[in-house]
């Protein structure tokens, strides 16, 4: 071959190569800052505020939280692990955990469970029956106890389909908690936990799995996750709550569920917001918490930032996916306590 020919050729190459190169590099290094991006993982529910939080905080920071959503006992093992900055849990860790694991927790945002339903009729409802419903005790909606309390309501003869969950969750352990807070049967019979054995019913993973059970089955009942429960347009359940006052969910008796609680007198800010005191409050509220190690590094100092942004710039994007922001009275107090962390 002539000079001039191999010459462009080997332009021809050398433009290749570097288009392979740049290509391999956008491949393998995604983000130049990839080495300071602050990772975090846990609880499937708080994911998409979590996410949509650190999609502004890039915009106006450069700073990238990568959170991922793997189940709140994942995020338990990998922050206890110390490969995570942060870990996420709807289910909190006790004060001895914390000390075990040299970590420290505090509540971030606020949701809730609610009881979905397969029914035409409006539908209000005691503790005692929710938990007689989940015994098998009461079978059939036409049951004289349920009855009583709705005596406008067209209720069938029809038996209960009992729905749960078959996977473990952060929304089952609220849930359970809040079942063996106000029935000692099934305190002693089955407990609270992220997974349990279920006496009656069938179970559908995740909350998707249990309102599509929900939604095929005529007189079928189910919890699941407030917010999931509006983005699918589920019927659900009006509750007695602690004072004796029938409430719906929303915003509003969340928001007073977490106001009256006394988040003070809680040592690393174990408390669950089941039936709590106050005439509005919704009794199956719950927050889901942050955990960090107690040892500060550059991230632990990063991603402290993010949380501070959070509580300060977040409530709006919070309350827009149907989440509720922490109470300003307590967020002062969470504020201080993350300065303790040395």
């Amino acid at each position: 071959s002539s000079p001039g020919v191999s010459t462009i050729f080997q332009k021809i190459i050398g433009v290749c190569m570097k288009k392979l190169l740049t290509l391999l590099a956008v491949c393998l290094f995604p983000s130049i800052s990839f080495a300071n991006d602050i990772t975090g993982a846990g609880a499937t529910f708080p994911y998409p505020v979590y996410s949509k939080w650190a999609d502004e905080y890039l915009k106006q920071t450069k700073i990238r939280i990568n959170y991922q959503s793997i189940g709140s006992g994942a995020g338990i093992k990998q922050i206890q692990a110390k490969t995570l900055v942060f870990g996420a849990t709807d289910m909190p860790l006790s004060q001895a955990e914390l000390d075990k694991h040299g970590l420290v927790q505090f509540p971030l945002v606020i949701g809730a469970v609610v009881i979905g339903k397969n029914l035409d009729s409006n539908l209000i409802l005691t503790p005692s029956l929710v938990a007689e419903i989940y015994l098998g005790n009461i079978k059939n909606w036409d049951d004289p106890r349920i009855k009583e309390l709705n005596p406008t309501a067209n209720l069938p003869n029809l038996p209960i389909s009992v729905i749960s969950r078959s996977d473990g969750s952060g929304t089952s352990f609220i849930f359970t908690s809040y079942l063996s807070k106000v029935n000692n049967e099934w305190k002693d019979k089955v407990g609270a936990s992220t997974s349990v054995k279920w006496p009656v019913g069938v179970a559908g993973k995740g909350n998707e799995g249990v309102a599509s059970y929900v939604q095929k089955l005529n007189g079928s009942i189910g919890y699941v996750e407030y917010a999931y429960a509006l983005q699918n347009k589920m019927s659900y359940v009006t509750l007695q709550n602690k004072d004796g006052q029938f409430v719906n969910p929303d915003d509003k008796t969340f928001s007073a569920a977490a106001a009256n609680a006394q988040w003070d007198k809680a040592p690393g800010y174990y408390l669950l917001l089941i039936d709590q005191s106050g005439k509005d409050s919704w009794p199956i509220t719950g927050a889901t918490f942050i955990l960090l190690n107690t040892k500060k590094s550059e991230n632990t100092v990063e991603v402290l930032k993010f949380f501070n942004w959070a509580y300060q710039n977040g409530n709006k994007m919070a309350l827009d996916l149907d989440y509720v922001p922490m109470p300003k009275t307590v967020v002062p107090k969470i504020q201080a306590e993350m300065k303790k962390i040395k």
